[in-house]
């Protein structure tokens, strides 16, 4: 149930990001020729007022057709209605709007939360391992996805993101050198010995740490705390998923290992979605706001890489030629999908349940 209900989520983030480019062309009267989610064969198709909707059988993926990318339409060139026509205003708002919508879903999601489930508990001392990366040092050392670390060589760590903050300085400042953590897993305690790698003069141990709340929830005291939980949990989840899409391009050797494929983020999203609705919410505002960020970048196929296209058009005054774009959306083509099926192999590999079978 938890694997569905993340791949449910997921799906749902998926059709909001591509309902925010349908709406903003429809509403402006661009030309819509489909509107999909998923990719591969079509399981549903149905038209309606010259719009075809359609559910495929991958529903990872979707996307919003214009006749302008059809050579086979009856349409004129000329149209006055084909995004292509429009003017580069109108062009950066329709390929903006996946981006916008995620973004507003996102924080709408940790609104609905704050105002209708309650606001997160008082965190408990320590912190929280969400996961940790194979063959890295914090799983050599024995932790795993779901411990509670309260102190390093005795010196309580104490709460909140603060705690997180001490023991991602200690971590940097101990490459190479053993640590003392004191670790709770299903509450009992133990004393474990981690030893950071070196990684450009910085400890690195390849895990994902949080706050330790314990899931409880209490209730809001008043709109203002439901705005400014809200505003605080979404400015700290963006300005975290940028710095690591930032790592991409200033320590791509290091940051590449965390990316993560579907599978990864389907199993990431039942391990939140085992804390109940809170941990639901938080994939769903995660994942979203991850959703609106790789968008953003300026490559092949995703968002940023035609809304850069559109800007060195208005920069030129004029389109680029025909052949260049086809060949910038091929090559992004054929590097996605290379990229996804190494992921998606990587992946399912680090499955538990993989493992357990080749063990066999």
């Amino acid at each position: 149930m938890h694997i569905f209900a993340s791949i449910s989520v997921l799906a749902l983030l998926i059709f909001f990001h591509e309902a925010g480019h349908f709406l903003a062309a429809t509403l402006q009267g661009i030309r819509v020729t489909e509107f999909s989610i998923g990719f591969g064969p079509a399981i549903i198709k149905k038209e309606f007022r010259g719009v075809t909707y359609s559910l495929r059988a991958l529903p990872l993926g979707g996307f919003v057709s214009f006749p302008d990318d059809d050579k086979d339409s009856d349409i004129t060139k000329d149209d006055p209605d084909l995004l292509s026509n429009r003017p580069i205003s109108q062009r950066l708002f329709v390929i903006s709007a996946g981006v916008i919508a995620n973004l507003l879903i996102a924080w709408i999601v940790l609104c609905g939360q704050a105002t209708f489930i309650g606001l997160p508990n008082q965190p408990n001392p320590g912190v929280l391992i969400v996961d940790v990366q194979q063959k890295q040092a914090a799983q050599i050392s024995g932790l795993t996805a779901g411990d509670q670390i309260l102190s390093i060589d005795g010196i309580a760590l104490g709460t909140g993101q603060e705690a997180v903050e001490k023991m991602v300085n200690q971590i940097k400042r101990s490459p190479g050198k053993t640590l003392s953590l004191q670790k709770r897993t299903n509450g009992i305690n133990e004393i474990i010995k981690l030893t950071p790698t070196d990684y450009l003069g910085d400890g690195k141990v390849g895990a994902q740490l949080q706050a330790n709340f314990d899931g409880e929830m209490v209730s809001a005291k008043g709109f203002y705390e439901i705005i400014n939980y809200t505003n605080e949990k979404f400015s700290n989840l963006l300005i975290k998923t940028i710095q690591g899409y930032k790592g991409l391009f200033t320590n791509f050797s290091s940051t590449s290992k965390q990316l993560s494929g579907p599978v990864k983020i389907v199993e990431l999203g039942a391990q939140l979605s085992d804390q109940g609705a809170s941990g639901l919410i938080l994939f769903a505002a995660l994942i979203s706001i991850n959703l609106a960020v790789l968008n953003s970048l300026p490559f092949p196929l995703l968002d940023g890489g035609q809304f850069t296209l559109i800007i060195i058009e208005a920069l030129r005054g004029k389109p680029i030629p025909e052949k260049i774009q086809l060949w910038f959306m091929q090559s992004g083509f054929f590097l996605l999908v290379g990229l996804s099926i190494l992921l998606i192999i990587r992946d399912t590999s680090q499955l538990e349940i993989f493992k357990q079978l080749t063990n066999k």
